[in-house]
């Protein structure tokens, strides 16, 4: 675990940066500073999504699993929870959820939370989940600084997202091929872009809605791939 351990200190040490810097930045440079990262997330998506091996596996993930997240409503219950732990803090912040869901998407998604988490529980050096924690750290200053203190609180997520990988690791690895993962990280490249489509205002996308695709993506590359 200690790869993981090493991500979510990164995260809440350099969402905590950010805060403290965002608080001193005027409403221009943090308007700025959203159109930065919805720039480099967009561009992030995309060579996330150039990673598919089979792009009709990840346009039929993305139709079906946007479909059952719909009629889940998982966007609604995402927000709720981001409301709740809004409430238990002493101090309003206003991007509270946009922050915390656009945070946990983004340091979730992507073969690097897998296959870190799962070199992590084999035992091996967690290079990945190392060099991942310095990324994820390094973002996490920009996002909030501009969407403030929501990101801090993805660490809850991304600890139980990569932690349950790492303790089920030697059945994952039995499990996941590199075509399922590849698709996993392609759909993931997707949401991405939609989430970069929500910081630069251009429109909203329902990106929690689309999540059952992560799931969706690599129960197709395995059985068609």
């Amino acid at each position: 675990m200690l790869g993981t351990i090493a991500n979510i200190t990164a995260v809440a040490v350099g969402g905590l940066l950010g805060v403290i810097i965002g608080r001193k930045l005027r409403e221009r440079y943090v308007d700025i500073l959203f159109q930065a990262i919805g720039l480099v997330t967009m561009g992030i998506g995309v060579s996330m999504v150039l990673e598919s091996k089979n792009l009709i596996v990840a346009v039929v993930s993305m139709v079906l699993g946007s479909l059952v997240g719909e009629a889940l409503n998982l966007e609604r219950g995402l927000e709720k929870s981001a409301d709740a732990l809004k409430r238990m803090l002493p101090f309003k912040s206003e991007r509270f959820n946009d922050g915390f869901i656009a945070a946990t998407i983004l340091y979730c998604v992507g073969s690097m939370a897998v296959l870190g988490s799962i070199e992590d529980g084999l035992g091996m050096f967690p290079k990945l989940l190392y060099t991942k924690s310095i990324m994820d750290g390094v973002s996490s200053v920009a996002l909030a600084a501009a969407m403030g203190v929501g990101v801090l609180f993805s660490i809850i997520p991304v600890a139980l997202y990569q932690g349950i990988l790492t303790l089920f690791a030697s059945g994952i690895s039995s499990v996941m091929s590199d075509a399922m993962i590849a698709e996993m990280t392609s759909v993931g490249g997707l949401m991405l872009i939609g989430i970069s489509l929500n910081l630069l205002k251009i429109r909203h996308v329902s990106v929690t809605n689309m999540l059952p695709t992560i799931v969706i993506a690599p129960l197709l590359a395995y059985i068609f791939l």
